[in-house]
């Protein structure tokens, strides 16, 4: 047991590894932060998903009428789904390249920028910026992920 710890702590000595485990978790707390933002804009705009949501504002028909969209929550929901779908690729191939030996400055800067461009995406999908700010924010984490993605391929994988 005490060789398995010492394997462990590695990861901990690891300044990669400890970089991609700081931005990953930088993103991820990005990311649960949309569920608080999508509650304050369903209680903001009265617009919820099930009646029981609603007990607080009334009952009857009005409770009733509170069960309807809302294109800011809408907004909110949709900017969350990007999170999910680049984020958790990002999670997954971002650890592998992390384990996978990258020099730090390279690292350092696929995990930036993939970082810096989901809170601008956010931004400019909830304030809204106008495009192309959302679209090339998105495009380039994206490129980061498969940049990641390419270097575990040709440095560590068996082809």
């Amino acid at each position: 047991k005490s060789g398995e710890m010492a394997r462990l702590t590695q990861f901990v000595d690891n300044e990669v590894f400890r970089a991609f485990a700081t931005y990953a978790t930088i993103v991820v707390l990005k990311m649960m932060l949309m569920s608080v933002t999508t509650s304050y804009f369903r209680l903001t705009r009265k617009a919820f998903d099930n009646l029981e949501d609603t007990v607080s504002f009334g009952t009857g028909e009005s409770a009733k009428k509170l069960v309807r969209t809302h294109p800011d929550v809408d907004r909110v929901r949709r900017c969350h789904l990007n999170d999910l779908e680049n984020i958790v690729p990002f999670f997954g191939i971002g650890l592998l390249y992390a384990l996978s030996g990258p020099e730090l400055s390279s690292a350092l800067l696929h995990f930036r920028i993939f970082t810096a461009c989901r809170i601008v995406h956010t931004f400019a999908y909830l304030i809204p910026l106008p495009q192309p700010s959302r679209g090339l924010s998105w495009a380039i984490g994206y490129v980061v992920t498969f940049s990641m993605a390419y270097n575990i391929m040709k440095s560590v994988l068996y082809l």
